[in-house]
């Protein structure tokens, strides 16, 4: 391994830098977690962290290194919003101006929180890698220092507190699991872990829809992949930056993927039954354990990594995490128009035990006889069998059921 540009010392550094900034965050026993795996898992609260996320740590550190002539050019970032806030925090707390490139359609509690904490918002493309491209050329055109939000020593340094902390709160931790986009948090953690525990485990989970990790570590080098469009936009990374994949390549000791039905399951989970409101790209580690629970050799600590979700998104989500979970019913059923039918069926759905969330009557359209309407229904249940029990007893009771 080359020797890297950030060392464990840098890492110590950088919590001492921290020490007034960044939240001691709690780590917190999952009862559910750790029946599902067979052992111990807790849960470092990075959610709770100011600002919401982990970023407001390697934001500051890089910030307040700065020498006195670089603060007074101000900084430029560019972020999908967990980034934006610790860069704009961070530049507030040192008194330099920060502007930051935020993509297309990130979500507006990120942009409005990025704004309040003193920032410049400017939107540009609809990644985070054009984001990046274009707050490049701000600081080429202006002498702005640009603060890159996962390639940089002090950015890494800073992240990797989040590893001594674990350390400390759960010295016995045997797996780490947590969210990799561009891979900063990662790398700085695997570097802070393994220096004092080499036989610690650190596992990077992705979205399978944006990740780049999988591609680079086969390929040796880092590659570019072209994100889709996911929920955890907090870690749509094309392309892992330089430094972190190096580390990330002799120091992480896998990374999986997750799909978007796994992260709004774990979403969902968090929230019912740990109270705990986790963005999708927080939630990753957890979706991970999900889908492969006897994979993590317990005690476990699942990073969840932030919790800036927009409401809206959450409500799309947490319906999603019903669906995903079985449940959640969505189905039209053609009825004969007659008084009384509606009232009918909807009390046929009480007598089942089925939530109604949602109904849209319709009595006209080409699709249509004359005699007949039909009704779009959204359902919660109790999980995958009463959905059958519901979907069964419907048909039997002859109703017509039309999935679409």
């Amino acid at each position: 391994m080359a020797v890297p540009q950030v060392t464990y010392d840098d890492v110590v550094a950088a919590r001492e830098s921290l020490s007034e900034v960044a939240a001691l965050t709690p780590v917190l026993h999952s009862r559910v977690l750790s029946e599902i795996v067979g052992g111990s898992v807790h849960l470092k609260c990075e959610n709770l962290q100011r600002a919401g996320s982990f970023k407001i740590r390697g934001a500051y550190v890089r910030i307040a290194r700065l020498s006195e002539e670089e603060r007074a050019r101000g900084v430029v970032a560019a972020s999908a919003g967990n980034h934006a806030q610790g860069v704009a925090l961070g530049s507030s707390l040192v008194g330099a101006k920060s502007t930051v490139y935020m993509p297309e359609g990130a979500p507006l509690p990120k942009v409005e929180a990025t704004r309040a904490y003193g920032a410049d918002v400017v939107f540009a493309g609809h990644t985070v890698d054009e984001a990046l491209q274009a707050a490049r050329e701000h600081a080429d055109r202006t002498g702005a220092v640009f603060i890159h939000p996962f390639d940089h020593p002090d950015v890494v340094a800073g992240q990797g507190t989040v590893g001594l902390e674990i350390l400390e709160q759960l010295p016995g931790t045997a797996t780490i699991v947590l969210p990799i986009g561009g891979g900063g948090l990662a790398a700085g953690v695997a570097l802070a872990v393994k220096s004092q525990r080499p036989g610690i485990k650190v596992v990077g989970v992705q979205a399978e829809r944006a990740a780049a990790y999988p591609d680079s570590l086969a390929a040796g080098r880092p590659v570019m992949v072209e994100p889709t469009s996911t929920m955890a936009d907090g870690i749509a990374v094309g392309r892992p930056g330089e430094l972190p994949f190096e580390l990330i390549h002799y120091l992480v000791d896998s990374v999986v993927t997750v799909s978007e039905e796994s992260l709004s399951r774990a979403l969902l989970l968090c929230l019912e039954r740990s109270k705990l409101l986790v963005e999708p790209a927080g939630v990753a580690g957890v979706a991970a354990l999900l889908d492969q629970p006897h994979a993590f050799e317990p005690p476990v600590v699942v990073v969840l990594s932030g919790g800036n979700i927009d409401p809206l998104l959450l409500a799309r989500v947490l319906r999603h995490g019903l669906a995903a979970a079985g449940r959640y019913l969505a189905f039209r059923i053609r009825l004969t128009d007659r008084p009384g039918a509606l009232a009918a069926l909807l009390a046929r759905l009480a007598d089942l035990g089925a939530n109604v969330l949602d109904v849209v009557h319709e009595r006209f359209g080409s699709r249509l006889h004359l005699e007949e309407a039909e009704v779009l229904l959204q359902l919660e249940t109790r999980g995958p069998a009463h959905c059958d029990e519901v979907l069964s007893a419907l048909r039997r009771d002859g109703y017509k059921l039309l999935f679409s």
